[in-house]
């Protein structure tokens, strides 16, 4: 028997509604034991504040006069009680916003697909259930990040569809937009390790630390972590902990390299994994041996959506462009792979975007021996850092095997792409 559509979207309404209350109720009794007077508080409540909301919705579905007329009623009377509550010095509205959320059950049912209204219920559950959590998290955060934050976002969402989306500046292949649009990408997807290490997953060890280090920078967690391996008895978990930087640094680069290129990046996908993997494998069999129950680190590195961080990389974007575009012009395959070497010794992201987005004179294969090569000087740089802010005895085993890492890599990129 096939139910009219009105018929479900009431059940699914009446539903949502009892288990909103329910959760409600929960609530209560986990975080407000102590409190005897509600506004928002019964099964019973929310569950009838649901149908109405789903029947004067109904009613006039057109103007929605009486659906606005019912919404101002229910916000007058809670207005009543909550100058009551402001007299105990009581403030929260937040059971009020979640009677707002259930009172659009109805429209949203009868409008949209199911999802939507089953998404704005298990969003009430998880902002009901993660107060203390976002407590936490809230009275941690730096009003300065969020102020960076706010910055990148209206430069990505407002200034970056006003730039040209034409090459506009002498001598670079690339338009504006594309270039901020690089710096964008790759600063979100550091912002993204940087606020997990820092915010989310902050005290749970050092391997924790080098595995979400190498998210953003695995050469600024490899210092980090030498420099504190100096500092203490040489441990295992040290050498898994720099080891697991770099195994993610290759997982990194393929996600960028898909983003930008992806004929790139199905040539890079297989070497780079197989390098992951190893670096992945060496590192647990460190880990298996190390003190578990090592302190975590600071988180190393700036804040990638800094403005002054942000225009710096654009500005390494750019100069690398022009560098790769004159090397490859005037030095062909040869110049192109030396410059990649020294490349892999400064900040490789710059470098590796101008090889994904731009246009130049070499081919395929080139491009792909470049990116690898440079990988695995950079693995080299970081071998050497190792050992430097570390010490041969306590940081040795990291050298070696970043240096192995680092060697394999060049290799591969000079025998050529295996697809």
């Amino acid at each position: 028997m096939n139910l009219p559509a009105d018929v479900i979207h009431f059940i699914v309404t009446t539903v949502l509604g009892f288990l909103s209350g329910l959760e409600v109720k929960s609530y209560r009794q986990q975080f407000h034991p102590e409190s005897t007077t509600y506004f928002f508080g019964t099964v019973r409540t929310t569950t009838f504040l649901a149908l109405l909301g789903f029947v004067l919705y109904v009613i006039d579905s057109q103007h929605l006069v009486v659906y606005t007329a019912g919404l101002l009623s229910f916000t007058a009377i809670f207005a009543l009680f909550y100058a009551q509550r402001l007299r105990e010095n009581k403030t929260s509205v937040l059971l009020y916003m979640v009677s707002l959320a259930v009172y659009t059950y109805g429209p949203l049912t009868i409008l949209y697909p199911l999802w939507m209204p089953a998404l704005l219920f298990v969003l009430i559950v998880f902002l009901l259930n993660a107060r203390t959590t976002i407590s936490d998290l809230s009275s941690r955060i730096n009003a300065r990040e969020l102020e960076s934050l706010g910055k990148m976002v209206l430069l990505s969402v407002v200034i970056l569809p006003l730039l040209p989306d034409s090459n506009v500046i002498p001598y670079i292949p690339l338009s504006p937009f594309k270039i901020w649009l690089a710096v964008v990408v790759i600063s979100a997807i550091s912002y993204g390790g940087y606020i997990s290490q820092k915010y989310l997953v902050p005290g749970k060890g050092i391997f924790l630390t080098g595995l979400i280090g190498g998210t953003y920078s695995s050469t600024a967690t490899t210092v980090v972590l030498a420099k504190r391996a100096r500092e203490e008895k040489a441990d295992a978990m040290m050498t898994a902990s720099i080891i697991a930087a770099t195994s993610v640094m290759y997982l990194r680069l393929i996600v960028v390299a898909f983003v930008f290129n992806h004929e790139i990046a199905r040539s890079v996908l297989v070497p780079f994994l197989l390098f992951a993997g190893i670096g992945f494998v060496v590192a647990l069999l460190y880990y298996r041996s190390g003190n578990r129950t090592a302190a975590s680190l600071p988180v190393s590195g700036d804040n990638p959506l800094e403005l002054g961080t942000a225009f710096l990389f654009a500005a390494l974007f750019i100069v690398m462009i022009m560098l790769t575009h004159a090397v490859t012009r005037h030095y062909g395959v040869g110049g192109l792979k030396i410059f990649s070497f020294l490349a892999g010794f400064t900040d490789i992201d710059p470098f590796i975007l101008s090889l994904l987005t731009g246009k130049y004179t070499v081919g395929h294969q080139e491009l792909f021996a470049a990116i690898l090569i440079s990988a695995g000087s950079n693995n080299i740089l970081k071998a050497a850092y190792a050992l430097w802010f570390g010490s041969w005895q306590k940081t040795r085993q990291a050298f070696l095997w970043l240096t192995l890492l680092g060697a394999a890599t060049i290799a591969a990129g000079l025998a050529g792409p295996l697809l």
